[in-house]
């Protein structure tokens, strides 16, 4: 447990250098087609598509940060103002950009989406495009965080899972999971993205406790009763949990909640 804790501490300080919410400086380009996207390394497949209505977004490493940025949610703008809204659009990360000439690759309706009205096919043109960007919450509304058991899994010596409808500012950095009634529990390993795996897999009926950072705080979550004892893969199941918490900052103010 000592060790598990050490850990814990780590994971909150590696994560309290990042001030999600400031308004960054950057380039955006886009993918013409989103499969591109949600086929991604953080792993959600078609699934990608329904989280934020095809607006989709491949982040830079320090954005991706291995896979803990999946599912972090972005609000976009591009800084031409006679093309361009000053609300933009928000994003959703779902893979990782390796071109260092952007922080952004997005879907192209997302790309389009920062256009006035009438002026998608325009910025399409462009191809890449100046824009500012911050961290905002995701808000799934009444959807509670969702597990998906991957066809990869095969009871009883393999499990491998990802979660969805992560809400908040939040990124998962740590998952166990335990036979539900038991506190003997075994921790799972980031296979990539949001994909969690593990070969020691509980019997019966599983439990989940999760470590959620945001910002500079953490904190344990536990989904009491997840999966049945018959689950199966390629099914997705309720957590019965949300997350909503919103980052707490360790640097100084930089956001006031509104675009300037």
């Amino acid at each position: 447990m000592a060790l598990f804790l050490c850990f814990f501490i780590f994971l909150l300080a590696s994560s309290a250098s990042a001030c999600d919410r400031c308004l960054h400086q950057s380039k955006a380009a886009y993918f013409s087609k989103a499969s591109a996207l949600s086929s991604g390394a953080c792993g959600y497949g078609s699934l990608a598509l329904g989280l934020s209505g095809g607006h989709l977004a491949a982040g830079v490493s320090s954005l991706f940060k291995d896979g803990a940025g999946c599912g972090a949610c972005f609000q976009i703008r591009c800084k031409n103002p006679t093309l361009c809204t000053k609300a933009g659009t928000r994003v959703i990360l779902t893979d990782l950009n390796d071109n260092n000439q952007t922080d952004f690759v997005l879907s192209s309706r997302a790309f389009a989406a920062m256009a006035q009205k009438g002026m998608g096919q325009q910025i399409l043109k462009l191809g890449i495009v100046d824009i500012e960007y911050k961290r905002v919450p995701c808000d799934y509304k009444n959807q509670n965080l969702a597990v998906r058991v991957e066809e990869s899994s095969k009871k009883p010596d393999y499990l491998a899972i990802k979660f969805l409808y992560q809400g908040g500012q939040t990124e998962i950095v740590g998952v166990d999971v335990a036979q539900v009634g038991s506190s003997n529990w075994s921790f799972m390993s980031r296979n990539h993205g949001a994909v969690w795996d593990t070969s020691r897999v509980p019997q019966g009926a599983l439990q989940f406790r999760l470590v959620v950072t945001a910002g500079y705080d953490g904190k344990w979550i536990w989904a009491q009763k997840v999966l049945p004892a018959d689950w199966k893969s390629g099914v997705v199941y309720d957590s019965g949990v949300q997350i909503t918490d919103i980052a707490q900052e360790g640097c100084s103010q930089c956001d006031d909640g509104t675009w300037s």
